[in-house]
């Protein structure tokens, strides 16, 4: 499989699936993207709280839901138990 994905690669061939494994730097790229989006979020939640105009709370509310709809997109890409209902 690796051999295929490296002539893949080397020929600039587009793989079919990904797969069934991630490499250590991919896994740590998650882990980092699920931490940037986590902190985002609670970062738009604590401003929205010490924020006294209600257009510029209700942006932050709307910023926070976001990236916590993002965080939860890649959780579920990173679930093994998820394999296939993507």
């Amino acid at each position: 499989m690796l051999n295929q994905y490296q002539q893949q690669q080397q020929f600039g061939q587009i793989m079919p699936e990904p797969p069934n494994v991630i490499s250590t730097k991919d896994h740590l790229y998650l882990k980092d993207a699920l931490s940037w989006e986590l902190v985002s979020m609670k970062m738009m939640h604590h401003a929205s709280l010490n924020c006294q105009d209600p257009e510029i709370k209700n942006f932050l509310n709307r910023v926070g839901q976001m990236h916590q709809t993002h965080y939860q997109m890649l959780l579920r890409h990173t679930d093994p138990n998820n394999v296939g209902n993507q």
